[in-house]
C-alpha cells in the first residue's frame, strides 16, 4: 500500500464546536493514522495525516463533513512528502 501524507486546513465553524477531538478520535478509529490536528489563529483548523492513502483519502473525506456541532464551509488539501517521522495522532495547542 502507498503511503501519503497531507496538510489540510479546514474552514467554517471548526473552532469551539470540538472539532479537534472528533478529528482525532476518527483518526484513532481509522488506525493506521498518524499525524496531529491544530487551531489557527484564523478560525481555521488545520491537520495533518500521514499513513496508507486510502485511510488518509477518508480522512479528507471525514473533515469535509466535521464535528457534528460546528460547519465545514471549505477544505484545503496541501500533498507533502511522505516521512514517516510521525507515530501517533495528536492535538497540539497553541497556534
Amino acid at each position: 500500500m502507498q503511503k501519503k501524507r497531507v496538510r489540510v486546513t479546514i474552514s467554517g465553524r471548526v473552532q469551539g464546536v470540538f472539532f479537534r477531538a472528533y478529528t482525532r478520535d476518527a483518526a484513532l478509529a481509522e488506525g493506521g493514522i498518524a499525524g496531529w490536528v491544530r487551531n489557527l489563529a484564523d478560525g481555521r483548523v488545520e491537520a495533518v495525516f500521514e499513513g496508507d492513502e486510502d485511510k488518509v483519502a477518508r480522512m479528507i473525506e471525514w473533515c469535509r463533513e466535521g464535528s457534528p456541532f460546528g460547519r465545514v464551509d471549505r477544505v484545503d488539501v496541501q500533498e507533502e512528502v511522505y516521512r514517516g517521522d510521525l507515530e501517533s495522532f495528536d492535538i497540539r495547542y497553541g497556534r
